[in-house]
């Protein structure tokens, strides 16, 4: 074993503990594959699944994989036609069965921050869906709630909003201005536990993926 990767599972190691007192649930993964595979078991058949918009979940193969799922009823948002039936999605998406999103920013002991525009995925994360699955790289994992809010705006807001086009003055310096015009972080939301055991479940990967 590498020593990054060895240094990658004696942190997952730590964040886990962190969660697990936290009322959530905590894997590690040392591949993407192996995370998939995970996440794929964790999701029951005559299940229903969606997912907030990540790129690390593109990375892994999360999608691809849910719609290949022919026991699992998928609430795909990229089939929407209109902002109607795209709301529509959302809305549903809070009733299924397992809810899939990565994180802005996992602390070592076990705290999720996540950063939102619209709200539907931190809304989905908060409450409604039965199960939440995580998938975060390692790149993910900050010391402090504070350092999670700073990495969440400008580092994954930052790419978020250059990869979404957005006319924000982070698209155009790489660096967060504190914006009220079409930003994308409306919404900074804590996870410090998880009211019902479990229903949050937190795959971390070692590995770099995502913003």
């Amino acid at each position: 074993m590498s020593v990054k990767k060895d240094y990658y599972k004696k942190l997952a190691d730590t964040v886990i503990k962190g969660l697990t007192k936290r009322h959530m649930e905590g894997h590690y993964c040392e591949t993407v594959e192996e995370a998939k595979e995970l996440a794929m078991a964790l999701v029951t058949g005559g299940s229903s699944a969606a997912w907030g918009g990540s790129v690390t979940l593109d990375e892994i193969g999360i999608l691809d994989a849910l719609r290949e799922r022919t026991d699992v009823t998928v609430l795909d948002r990229s089939k929407a036609t209109s902002p109607e039936e795209t709301k529509k999605i959302f809305h549903d998406s809070l009733s299924c069965d397992y809810y899939f999103m990565s994180s802005n920013a996992i602390t070592q002991d076990g705290e999720l921050i996540n950063i939102d525009g619209t709200g539907n995925r931190v809304a989905a994360l908060i409450y409604g869906p039965e199960n939440v699955i995580i998938l975060a790289g390692m790149n993910k994992i900050v010391k402090t709630v504070e350092e999670g809010v700073t990495r969440s705006r400008d580092i994954a807001a930052s790419q978020n909003c250059i990869r979404l086009n957005k006319n924000t003055p982070c698209s155009v310096t790489g660096v967060c201005g504190n914006c009220l015009g079409d930003t994308i972080c409306d919404q900074i939301v804590i996870t410090r536990a998880s009211r019902v055991p479990n229903r949050i479940k937190v795959i971390l990967v070692g590995e770099v993926l995502g913003f």
